[in-house]
Formats: structure tokens, sequence, C-alpha cells
């Protein structure tokens, strides 16, 4: 039997003897196949917000905002998860979170 674990980053490793080996090539979560940096600033573009905005509505500091605008960290976790729920249904999100 194989066991396999999810990294954070989104790669997918096999565990033998203590050790983790890659199953796939990593994908970081900057390349725009994922959803990285282009679709965080896609996302942000068409809720039609700022930097300023959009960190406010997500309860972030505006310096996360950039540093996955400009590839220098990616959304990982909870963010990631609520970045992509923004991409399917953006006013529903902003709602809820208004309410929060």
């Amino acid at each position: 039997m194989r066991r396999l674990r999810l990294k954070a980053d989104g790669r997918i490793v096999e565990l033998r003897d203590g050790q983790e080996f890659p199953l796939q090539p990593a994908m970081s979560f900057a390349e725009p196949a994922e959803t990285g940096t282009p679709v965080v600033r896609a996302l942000r573009r068409r809720a039609r917000l700022t930097q300023h905005e959009f960190a406010a509505k997500l309860g972030v500091p505006v310096e996360t905002i950039r540093n996955w605008e400009q590839g220098k960290r990616a959304p990982r976790g909870p963010a990631r998860a609520l970045l992509a729920v923004i991409a399917h249904a953006p006013e529903m999100v902003f709602a809820a979170l208004a309410k929060a």
C-alpha cells in the first residue's frame, strides 16, 4: 500500500522509509495554469477593487495582496480556498465577509 501526502504548496509526495518522494512535478501556485499571481490580480480587478479595498474585504494586510500579486508569496491553506470561492461567487463571498 502506498502512503501519499498532500503538501501545503499543492505537491503530492509518496512516503517511503520516512522520506518524501515527489509523485508529480512540483507546480508552483504562482503559475498561471493554477490560481496564482495573475489570477489573484485578475480576481481583484474583476471585482473592481484596489489592493487596499481587496485586502480590507479579505481581512488581510495590503502587503499580503501585494506579495501575492508580485509573486513573492503564494496564497496557502484557507486563503487559497477563499480565493477559489471568490473566483466563482465574489458577491456572495464579500457579502458574507461583510456580515462577519
